[in-house]
């Protein structure tokens, strides 16, 4: 079989598997490098000292898998809804926002086991190995997939895809197979559009294709695990997972596909929940309701202390006043902190 005879086949495997498109680059991302290497100097990760860690690394797949010589890219959308009017979700109505990417199962689980499905089909086709990675490896995978066609970085970070939007998940495949690369799509499609930057509430984009992850909500509410600066607590609003702000506004994203997948649809009512009925949860009922969830990564004290902060941004009622005062002598300091901060909110507005 010849190298683009497989490449067909790769594509149709990858069908079958449940992804929506796959793309060939080489290895050269020496441009994307540079460019983490600057943001990194302005210490834009915050304390995500993992981005830091083998930066050179992720420049160098082949150090990952000797003898690499192109990336197989593929995406899998993960929209539940056909809603993509998500901006109106947010609101002081007592509900809860999470970001729609972890309203169902954990895409690394279902999307890990799916690229190795694809990688062993391909080895029995071919002598060569292959290594997949689903955001488990020092990967520039929006590097490799712009290269590979899935698409354009925009202005909001996120790789574009104009018939898809950005509402998708990224795997990779390193391959030492010599496979013709597809055709990488313009990476001017954002115009002069600046809607995504002009949106963000904490403002986090210091500038088109630059995001300061220290004013980031998803950063705020996911990855940090200490206290939520005062600054930015009203501007999370009801958010208490992530942010959806920067491609819910995005014009391209009206393209975007409702998911093939069953384990991306909401569990738990999660899509249309109240902050209230969240924050009452016991450290059982969380556990048990996140099972197999991405929402496990902030744990239980992360959990409340975001939710805390939403219901010191909804409007007051006594329900939620009541909720407040039954954490407010609540074990954990980081989780009192922020309890009497919404009800010091909530003071404020009688």
């Amino acid at each position: 079989m010849t190298n683009s005879a497989l490449l067909e086949k790769i594509n149709i495997w990858a069908r079958e598997l449940g992804f929506q498109q796959i793309g060939v680059s080489d290895i050269d991302v020496t441009e994307h490098a540079q460019h983490l290497q600057h943001w990194l100097e302005k210490n834009y990760h915050a304390d995500m000292e993992w981005m830091a860690h083998h930066a050179q690394l992720r420049a160098h797949p082949e150090q990952l898998h000797p003898g690499t010589l192109c990336i197989i890219s593929v995406r899998m959308d993960y929209l539940p809804d056909d809603d993509k009017n998500l901006i109106a979700k947010l609101s002081k109505d007592g509900s809860a926002y999470i970001a729609r990417y972890t309203l169902g199962r954990d895409y690394h689980k279902l999307m890990r086991k799916r690229l190795a499905q694809l990688a062993q089909k391909i080895e029995t086709h071919t002598a060569h190995k292959h290594r997949a990675f689903v955001d488990s490896a020092p990967v520039l995978e929006r590097a490799f997939a712009q290269k590979s066609g899935l698409g354009w970085i925009g202005k909001n970070t996120m790789l574009i895809n104009s018939n898809a939007g950005s509402y998708f998940f990224l795997g990779e495949i390193l391959t030492d197979l010599s496979l013709p690369t597809t055709t990488p799509q313009d990476t001017q499609h954002c115009g002069t559009c600046t809607a995504c930057l002009d949106l963000c509430p904490t403002q986090a984009f210091v500038a088109p294709h630059q995001l300061d992850a220290r004013r980031c909500i998803s950063y705020l509410t996911i990855e940090n695990k200490n206290s939520i600066p005062e600054e930015f607590r009203t501007r999370i609003g009801n958010r208490i997972f992530g942010c959806d702000d920067c491609q819910a506004v995005c014009p391209w994203n009206k393209f975007a596909q409702r998911t093939e997948q069953e384990d991306f649809l909401p569990r738990h009512g999660l899509d249309n929940a109240q902050l209230v009925e969240l924050f009452l949860w016991s450290e059982e009922e969380y556990l048990q309701k996140t099972e197999g969830s991405a929402l496990r990564r902030i744990g239980y004290e992360g959990w409340v202390r975001n939710i805390a902060v939403a219901l010191g941004n909804a409007d007051s009622t006594p329900e939620i006043i009541a909720a407040l005062d039954s954490r407010h002598q609540y074990s954990s300091a980081l989780v009192r902190e922020h309890v009497e901060w919404a009800l010091q909110q909530h003071r404020s507005d009688r």
